[in-house]
């Protein structure tokens, strides 16, 4: 049948995932860092994805497509609140206990514009470098990821400037023992990879470097 349905450029997608988040059906994923529409029949052509995408990548067009499936949806939905349900250590529920995963926070500021370029607890230090994101996207990240580190945090598509230069004047006037950089898949969380590399090599020093990646359902791809 001929009916409106959306239609994502790919070009123009950042694949930041809000057009995923916010269509209710579960007809939009991820796939190789862009948005695609992943089955005809979920999309219900009423466009809660388009007034979130940032970079206006998401428009409608009318053309032969599968009929809305209301039933399909619900099954699949269902599935994946099951699939969310399982793979959660607590899950919130009325009534339920809680139970709160230790912090592994052990320096405060993070936000890496914040951090100090010389402080005594950078020596010796195993960094870790990461897009804010990240720590809501996987569950496990204070004891995974920020135990034992110096964490610093920012996002290379929301904050001005680059990071590079103060992540170059840290590891320059500190003796640090290893950097670690948490990013999403997405293009945006390439910034913070990239100017912990360059301040790497700026800084003249040889420290070993582990990059890491998520995916936007909290799974890791790489690292």
């Amino acid at each position: 049948m001929i009916r409106k349905i959306i239609v994502i450029d790919e070009k123009k997608c950042n694949g930041c995932g809000l057009c995923v988040d916010a269509c209710h059906e579960g007809a939009i994923g991820i796939i190789d860092g862009k948005a695609r529409l992943l089955h005809d029949d979920y999309c219900d052509g009423l466009g809660d994805c388009l007034p979130v995408c940032p970079t206006e990548a998401i428009t409608f067009e009318e053309r032969e497509a599968e009929a809305y499936d209301e039933e399909a949806v619900r099954k699949n939905m269902g599935k994946s609140a099951l699939a969310a349900d399982v793979s959660t250590s607590s899950v919130s529920v009325p009534g339920a206990s809680v139970v709160a995963a230790a912090s592994h926070l052990n320096r405060w500021p993070i936000q890496i514009k914040l951090m100090p370029v010389r402080a005594p607890y950078f020596d010796g230090a195993d960094l870790l470098v990461s897009a804010d994101c990240a720590a809501y996207t996987y569950g496990a990240f204070h004891g995974k990821f920020m135990r034992d580190k110096v964490t610093l945090i920012g996002c290379p598509k929301l904050d001005e400037g680059d990071y590079s230069e103060k992540l170059t004047a840290i590891m320059t006037n500190n003796n640090i023992a290893s950097v670690t950089v948490v990013r999403m898949e997405v293009p945006c969380c390439g910034g913070i990879e990239s100017a912990a590399r360059k301040a790497l090599q700026n800084s003249g020093k040889t420290v070993p470097l582990q990059v890491v990646t998520f995916s936007v359902t909290g799974k890791i791809l790489q690292g």
